[in-house]
């Protein structure tokens, strides 16, 4: 399977941030979004960061409440991992895993085309798995699907 097809699924909606707006304005869509990850994007399109609640959190601990009237910039990862949509899941759940982050954008001819998390991947995982259940079930109760 590939990114695309967990997009197809999922769909490419990414919710994005301006370089410039403040982490209070950050929280707002994380929260307005239930998501737990935006990409920064000056232009919504190209990748300029991506910034988490995890950088929030670790920004709070280090500096405080002053964080809050910070641009996002002042925690954001700028050195951001991307996939292209033809990407195995297989190879995108390992980078997720070796590199210790939830989010990867997804990107074709330098665009922003999706945000995969490490949820999406887990629950691609489950559906595989239960099809493969469910095939083997029919298979030994000859019940095939």
């Amino acid at each position: 399977m590939r990114i695309s097809d967990i997009l197809r699924v999922k769909g490419n909606k990414v919710v994005t941030v301006t370089p410039g707006s403040d982490v209070t304005r950050l929280l707002a869509l994380l929260a307005e979004h239930r998501i737990g990850a935006v990409v920064v994007s000056a232009d919504g399109s190209r990748v300029d960061g991506i910034v988490s609640e995890r950088d929030v959190v670790r920004a709070l601990a280090a500096r405080g409440a002053v964080v809050l009237s910070e641009p996002v910039t002042a925690i954001y990862t700028a050195q951001v991992r991307s996939v292209s949509p033809d990407a195995a899941v297989d190879d995108v759940e390992r980078l997720m895993t070796e590199h210790r982050f939830r989010h990867v954008p997804v990107i074709e001819d330098g665009a922003l085309r999706g945000l995969v998390s490490i949820g999406d991947v887990v629950k691609h995982r489950i559906d595989e798995l239960e099809h493969e259940r469910s095939s083997l079930e029919g298979y030994i109760t000859g019940e095939r699907i």
